[in-house]
């Protein structure tokens, strides 16, 4: 809260807001012997607050007003809160014999900002001139060739991507996190592999579900690699990345925090090479095969960091999971689709990621 606003005045605003000409006449923590001044401590600390209102007519209501407490089980960013809040006003409503949502919100430096008659949320960015980064990668697949200035920009985002790496990151929360929702979460391998249908060619179930079981593995011989935390994109794939000219580009889209391993960041670009190249397979030699060792070898040598290559595994299958599953690419042949899930399988298989794998899909 601002300097001006304190605590209280802004539950004064709300209960007048709620109930027009009520007002505020108690707010202790709940459970708490303390009178009101405690609500200077309490506000934005996940602390409920019991509140007391009397209404226009003399009548008096108990509310209760509480925020979400930050912690390690999911709710470690700010955008988790306000889900869980949001969810909270949308449920209890729903629930016979619950205590009623009343209303929801966010805490402004001038007050409280009411949300409860908002509807879908919305986010205003900037623009991004210039080609996405996948249109060069069909030219390259209609083309057959990686020409000198696809072989830069290649070089350009795996630079960019080293530079961006080199900020280690200390935070266990963040990391455990990381892993876990690289597998569990509903945009991660589960989510992904729940969006198949059961008669996928090239995809059946007991292949996805074996997939699943080698990444959960994967999973615990993550879990206690917090040092391996970094800046990250989240989601730096060609569809994310617009070009202006040369090898200027600009980012879309970052996601899952900007915090996680490497891996994510390699594997979510690199596997579209191969991914392009199953549907054009003849581009491979002299198109996509190129970008695919530049890219590799360029980071590899900027980074220095070669541990990326023994926690790539599992992120690579995650997003070829993601390539192959017809929600996204339905018009994917089989072959395509098996090639990918191949990729995957190698892989997961290895102790450690070796890149020159991708030769074998086009022999």
């Amino acid at each position: 809260m601002g300097k001006h606003t304190s605590e209280i005045d802004a539950l004064r605003e709300a209960v007048a807001s709620l109930f027009p000409g009520g007002r505020l006449v108690e707010c202790e923590p709940l459970g708490s012997d303390a009178g009101a001044e405690v609500a200077r401590k309490q506000i934005g600390y996940g602390e409920p607050l019991k509140i007391g209102v009397e209404a226009k007519d003399g009548t008096h209501r108990t509310l209760v007003f509480r925020t979400a407490s930050s912690n390690e089980f999911g709710h470690d960013r700010r955008a988790d809160r306000a889900g869980e809040l949001l969810l909270a006003f949308d449920t209890f409503n729903t629930v016979p014999d619950h205590v009623r949502a009343l209303d929801v919100g966010a805490i402004t430096p001038t007050g409280l900002r009411s949300l409860r008659e908002a509807g879908e949320p919305y986010l205003i960015t900037t623009f991004a001139e210039g080609r996405l980064y996948a249109d060069d990668l069909r030219r390259v697949a209609r083309e057959g060739v990686a020409m000198e200035r696809d072989l830069e920009r290649c070089q350009a985002l795996a630079r960019w991507l080293a530079e961006l790496h080199r900020q280690r990151l200390s935070d266990a929360v963040a990391w455990r996190r990381a892993v876990r929702d690289l597998i569990g979460h509903g945009e991660g391998i589960f989510g992904i592999v729940d969006a198949y249908p059961p008669d996928v060619p090239g995809a059946p179930p007991e292949r996805l579900e074996r997939i699943e079981r080698e990444c959960l593995a994967w999973r615990w011989r993550l879990r206690q690699r917090g040092e391996r935390l970094r800046r990250t994109h989240g989601d730096f794939h060609p569809f994310n990345i617009v070009f202006s000219e040369g090898t200027q580009f600009t980012l879309l889209d970052a996601s899952r925090g900007g915090k996680g391993d490497p891996a994510d960041d390699l594997t979510a670009l690199s596997v579209n090479y191969v991914f392009f190249a199953l549907q054009a397979p003849r581009a491979w030699e002299r198109g996509f095969g190129p970008l695919w060792r530049r890219f590799w070898d360029v980071y590899l040598a900027d980074s220095g960091d070669r541990e990326v290559l023994a926690s790539a595994a599992p992120f690579l299958a995650w997003r070829a999971l993601v390539l192959a599953c017809p929600k996204f690419y339905p018009d994917l042949q089989a072959g395509a689709r098996g090639a990918l899930l191949d990729l995957a399988e190698r892989a997961l298989g290895a102790v450690t990621f070796d890149p020159s794998i991708a030769e074998a899909l086009f022999p």
